[in-house]
């Protein structure tokens, strides 16, 4: 199992009120109840024999802001750091040390997105792969014949979406590998890709059924095909530079420099008096029992 760990932190501080759980200081903790309370669920839910908390070593890369230069630009502070809320960010490095002091995997890669380690990590793997993420993108390293699939929370975990390529195909009709071209076509507001001007998503599913790949359509265009949706011919010609500089910008990568890491969950925490620390300075106690009581009863 590779966590999106900031697509569920991100959910945890949003879906309860900062000032609805504090440390005995007054800090919020809201953040890092809520994801240990997402992992405990997912523990015992989908009893993974390794989980791995991916992290974002670079949230906007230098290589993808080099190819386009408006991705996240518009996420960004003026000292190039991430736009997060203050009583957020403050509960990140409690986050990491609680997992630590319990044994719980992290992994990341310097000048890279945690997307590029799940990516790395789920090519590498000689096993099924579930990816845990509220991030749509992440829908392009599901893979039926390596069993790679994506527990999609977009709305919640509770309404978790189990995603392999019939479930992306029947969501976008595309291919089921094929969602990273059609982010491509359509555009991504939320990371500042503009995308295709005059193709949506109809047609950007059309694209991606007739030719597959942003290079399968490049490549087309250089040999004469036809086969085109109505019109899309010419706005792709036109855009062909930003198509171009978008292939490194949507793929997930699969190449990371992310160390080996095996990920496996203990029974018992590698360091209780750290995680007893901890406990007493956040006062976690709730959802800390919950997420060591999953990892303590987990099968064999």
């Amino acid at each position: 199992m590779l966590l999106d760990s900031a697509s569920m932190y991100f959910r945890a501080f949003y879906g309860v009120p900062p000032e609805s759980m504090t440390a005995p200081d007054g800090s919020p903790v809201n953040a890092v109840r809520g994801f240990l309370d997402m992992i405990a669920r997912l523990v015992r839910a989908r009893e993974p024999a390794r989980l791995v908390a991916c992290l974002d070593a670079s949230w906007r890369p230098a290589f993808r802001v080099a190819a386009i230069s408006t991705y996240k630009e518009h996420r960004a502070n003026p000292d190039g750091s991430e736009q997060v809320p203050p009583a957020l960010t403050a509960q990140i490095p409690v986050i990491l040390d609680v997992l630590a002091a319990a044994g719980v995997a992290t992994a990341g890669a310097r000048g890279y997105e945690a997307d590029d380690v799940i990516g790395t990590l789920a090519a590498r793997a000689d096993c099924p792969v579930e990816v845990v993420t509220g991030d749509r993108d992440l829908f392009q390293v599901v893979e039926d014949a390596r069993d790679v699939r994506v527990l999609y929370i977009g709305r919640g975990l509770a309404k978790l979406e189990v995603m392999d390529e019939a479930a992306v195909t029947a969501k976008y009709q595309i291919p089921g590998r094929g969602y990273a071209a059609f982010a491509a076509l359509r555009g991504d507001p939320s990371d500042g890709l503009p995308g295709v001007p005059g193709v949506g998503e109809k047609t950007a599913a059309a694209l991606v059924r007739s030719f597959g790949s942003v290079e399968g359509m490049l490549a087309a265009i250089d040999a004469g095909h036809g086969g085109w949706p109505a019109g899309s011919r010419a706005k792709l010609v036109a855009a062909r530079p930003y198509l171009e500089a978008a292939i490194p910008v949507v793929a997930v990568a699969t190449d990371a420099p992310v160390p080996v890491i095996n990920g496996h969950l203990p029974a018992r925490p590698p360091d209780p008096a750290a995680l007893a620390d901890l406990d007493a300075r956040w006062d976690l106690s709730s959802s800390l029992g919950r997420l060591m009581s999953a990892l303590a009863q987990r099968p064999s």
